[in-house]
């Protein structure tokens, strides 16, 4: 699951703390970090910076609050959708298959995130996201077989095959294939790549 994009609700004068933070996300996702400001957010709303300051203490509060929420969306349901799979092999490909998906949808929100790594809340987030994706990764090598050193390699591995691959889904989306049989035959290649035991 990832976040969508705000659309203000001018129907009405009451926000709620959801709407700050999903107002919020589309901002980072448009200009980073330095575009979370509450007067152009509550602009984009069609409220009052009073409605702000009825939610949140100051801007930090909104954006440690947008960033959790951003983790939640795109870890913690991700992983929750693909866990259940009892087969790893399987797992594995419906984890490739869920992260891409999400991807595409143009939430460029983590790849903006990765260039604001010096920002103290951010760097925490992804710390945290990558400690706990890494970690899930691995768990799916050790159920494979891999002993527990090769798992974490190979759980890094993927991870770093995420990160190239979300770069190029925004970045230069033609190199990667865009027809069903062109990624299935990728995912094939990688996955293959991925878990070969030779």
């Amino acid at each position: 699951m990832v976040h969508r994009k705000n659309q203000p609700r001018r129907d009405s004068g009451r926000m709620t703390a959801q709407d700050w933070i999903d107002a919020a996300l589309t901002a980072i996702g448009e200009g980073g970090l330095t575009a979370v400001a509450v007067e152009p957010l509550a602009k984009r709303l069609g409220t009052t910076k009073g409605s702000f300051y009825w939610h949140f203490p100051n801007r930090d509060a909104l954006i440690e609050a947008a960033l959790s929420h951003w983790e939640e969306a795109n870890t913690e349901h991700v992983i929750a959708a693909v866990e259940p799979e009892p087969d790893p092999q399987r797992r594995l490909r419906s984890l490739f298959k869920a992260v891409p998906a999400a991807a595409t949808t143009g939430d460029p929100i983590e790849v903006t995130l990765l260039t604001s790594i010096s920002h103290p809340q951010v760097a925490a987030v992804l710390r945290r996201v990558t400690e706990r994706r890494i970690a899930f990764v691995t768990q799916i090598f050790t159920d494979l077989g891999f002993p527990a050193d090769e798992a974490h390699r190979r759980g890094v591995l993927v991870y770093t095959a995420h990160l190239g691959q979300i770069q190029l889904i925004h970045a230069v989306p033609q190199a990667l294939p865009s027809d069903i049989d062109g990624q299935r035959r990728y995912l094939d290649t990688l996955l293959r790549t991925l878990t070969s035991k030779g």
